[in-house]
């Protein structure tokens, strides 16, 4: 039997792995067409590039920040294997 907290974990991951390819379509289609693409909902573009603004602009804490980022997708993406 399958323990639930490893049920649970599977689905965040798969729920992650969805996620992070939506954005990254979101981007290929923003650079490719605009503004026009309607069904997004947001300008991910803008939104990825004030998120690296804010934490570049936060100094130490911003780069610990997106240490622990980098960290979290390498955790995700290496327990998959």
């Amino acid at each position: 039997m399958i323990d639930w907290t490893s049920k649970v974990g599977g689905w965040v991951k798969g729920i992650t792995a969805i996620s992070v390819s939506l954005v990254a379509l979101g981007v290929v289609w923003q650079v490719l067409f605009g503004d026009a693409v309607s069904f997004i909902g947001a300008n991910v573009v803008d939104n990825i590039t004030g998120i690296v603004a804010d934490l570049g602009s936060a100094g130490l804490v911003g780069l610990v920040t997106i240490g622990i980022i980098v960290w979290l997708f390498r955790h995700v993406q290496s327990s998959d294997d």
